[in-house]
């Protein structure tokens, strides 16, 4: 009995990704919505990968039993693919946080004409190089490539669950 908990397991694995990437990107909305946390350039385009990347799972799920093998593997690999660039976004940016490479110049300024009027209408401008929030001395950005990676290996693990019960039966 214990074992039917973990079949099966290719739809189950892609469900937690799914959720885990809900949740997620619920969770950096809330941060700037309620938290008052402003989103840099890189912040808002790693957030790209689950506006991308979360609908095509959920129509996957949806349609589960429905789809073609060949188009569910078409489609979980570029769901997997949309997260591994997620994955190095979120790891990129880190890396601009502690200072280990440069960061792309969006993250500098606003660099365009303003007249005073439109002074009353300014939205802060946030370097990618400034960490906001940090916690257990990880950034947000941090976080995000650390939950990029778990979301693509739950997808690999779904992926392997799929092949190994077409091998078999």
């Amino acid at each position: 009995m214990a074992a039917s908990i973990f079949r099966p397991l290719d739809k189950k694995s892609a469900g937690l990704a799914f959720v885990l990437g809900l949740v997620t990107i619920l969770l950096a909305l809330a941060s700037q919505v309620f938290g008052g946390l402003v989103p840099c350039e890189l912040c808002l385009e790693q957030r790209l990968a689950y506006y991308y990347g979360l609908p095509i799972l959920l129509v996957v799920l949806i349609t589960w039993n429905r789809l073609p093998l060949a188009v569910w593997y078409i489609a979980m690999a570029v769901v997997t693919a949309i997260f591994v660039w997620g994955a190095y976004m979120g790891s990129y940016h880190a890396g601009v946080e502690w200072g280990f490479w440069p960061g792309p110049t969006a993250c500098t300024g606003v660099g365009e004409m303003m007249d005073f009027d439109a002074l009353s209408n300014l939205t802060p401008v946030i370097g990618c190089d400034t960490v906001q929030f940090r916690f257990l001395g990880i950034s947000l950005a941090g976080y995000n490539a650390l939950v990029s990676f778990a979301i693509v290996a739950l997808l690999g693990v779904s992926i392997w669950a799929q092949a190994q019960r077409k091998r078999r039966g």
